[in-house]
């Protein structure tokens, strides 16, 4: 089972969380999770206005051997207005736009969306239950 929450954060709540959401799949081949401004499409989604997420910015996907990956799909634009880092026992990992990483079999830690013009991000907490 993966277990997401989300939170968007920004200058003027800065150290609180604004809409905590809350998702979770089973490690089940082919389970998908999604995060970005569609709620049409995402399970976790930010606020509509901020447009440096995209309408599906990120998908957590569990493959064949019930492993999760997260990906950093590339939007309509060629280069993105955010950086995505996913953050390990406190050291942050950055991902490259269109690019993917693992997520650790039982573990836990965070995927952040950055706003490269401004204090705003969307912070997704993640737990990998084994």
């Amino acid at each position: 089972m993966l277990e997401l929450t989300m939170a968007a954060v920004s200058a003027a709540g800065e150290g609180a969380t604004a809409g905590m959401l809350m998702a979770d799949a089973p490690s089940a081949p082919g389970s998908v999770l999604r995060v970005g401004r569609d709620r049409g499409v995402c399970r976790l989604a930010a606020p509509e206005d901020w447009l440096f997420v995209s309408r599906v910015h990120l998908e957590f996907r569990c493959g064949p051997d019930g492993s999760w990956m997260v990906f950093w799909l590339k939007g309509s634009q060629p280069d993105p207005s955010s950086e995505v880092r996913v953050v390990l026992g406190g050291v942050p990992h950055p991902v490259a736009y269109g690019a993917s990483a693992p997520l650790p079999a039982g573990g836990s830690g965070e995927v952040v969306i950055q706003d490269r013009a401004g204090p705003r991000s969307v912070h997704v907490g993640f737990f990998h239950e084994v």
